[in-house]
């Protein structure tokens, strides 16, 4: 499908590689933190700092730290590996897509690069990673496209398979096909069934 849809799916497509890097660590002078708290919003204190996947994330108590750190690991993110595993699924996902006739003339003029990159942004933030999506609105992504159930169903069947290939626990799987599918009605830009 078109990459908004390929983003939304992207996320499932997580394998269950491991995570490191989880430590309190004090900022180096190298170290360019964040100024304003990501859970209250308030200026952060240099002592309430914590590393995930290689960044640095500063708060303005310890128990913000904690709520951020608990928010972590509990994520599905975090159970399904992290970004070295959304990396990983979005590249295979996106082969498959790519080799898909059905689907893969909605990207004939996207900069793929560029699609990897905020289909891995997109499904971070959509499965509970650290930095929040910023990227525009999935109806304002797909608005010029004309893409239908069918089309969702063989994008969204394609990250279902990634994650089978990746081996990813099919509990996992489900839930993160969860996620995927409610974003359907903003991917095909139509009402949504709840209302």
């Amino acid at each position: 499908m078109h990459k908004a849809i390929l983003v939304l799916l992207s996320p499932i497509i997580l394998t269950t590689l491991p995570i490191t890097g989880l430590a309190d660590d004090k900022p180096t002078s190298k170290d360019k933190l964040n100024e304003k708290c990501p859970i209250e919003g308030n200026i952060v204190a240099p002592d309430h700092v914590y590393q995930y996947e290689g960044a640095k994330y500063a708060f303005c108590s310890e128990e913000c730290l904690q709520e951020f750190a608990k928010a972590r690991t509990s994520s599905l993110y975090h159970k399904i590996g992290g970004k070295t595993a959304i990396n990983a699924a979005v590249d295979l996902f996106y082969k498959k897509v790519m080799d898909d006739d059905r689907v893969n003339h909605f990207f004939e003029d996207v900069n793929m690069r560029r699609q990897h990159n905020k289909q891995k942004e997109f499904i971070g933030a959509a499965l509970g990673g650290p930095t929040p999506w910023t990227g525009k609105d999935m109806r304002k992504i797909h608005s010029s496209l004309d893409l239908t159930e069918s089309d969702f169903g063989v994008i969204a069947g394609h990250l279902q398979s990634t994650l089978e290939e990746l081996k990813v626990d099919p509990e996992l799987i489900k839930q993160v096909m969860t996620v995927i599918g409610s974003t359907k009605d903003d991917v095909l830009n139509r009402r949504s069934t709840s209302e």
